[in-house]
């Protein structure tokens, strides 16, 4: 899960608009790269992912988290899977934050 706050959002925003295209062209540039140079272990590349409803007891509500994008890779470890994302360029040349790793665990007693 590829991670940004609302206030790194704002501060991108808040760019120059040729800083910012720029910024885009590159990282754009650089994540292609990351996917082609991990293509083995992408199982789905993603995607950005849009405004967010919680949907619950309550009902349902508009919330911000700080989700941003997602990838499904396949990897030995989860390790393994962490270090594919070092240096990546949601957080290097965008302004992303952070990408959190998760294991999909099974199902219990599927």
């Amino acid at each position: 899960m590829f991670t940004g706050s609302p206030n790194a959002m704002a501060q991108w925003e808040a760019l120059p608009e040729e800083e910012r295209q720029k910024s885009q062209s590159d990282g754009m540039a650089g994540w292609k790269k990351w996917a082609t140079d991990n293509a083995a272990s992408i199982v789905e590349m993603g995607g950005p992912l849009s405004r967010t409803k919680l949907v619950s007891k309550q009902g349902i509500t508009d919330i911000r988290n700080h989700l941003g994008a997602f990838t499904i890779i396949q990897a030995e470890s989860q390790d393994a899977a962490a270090q594919l994302f070092v240096n990546h360029p949601h957080f290097t040349l965008f302004p992303g934050e952070g990408v959190e790793v998760m294991e999909v665990l099974p199902i219990p007693g599927g």
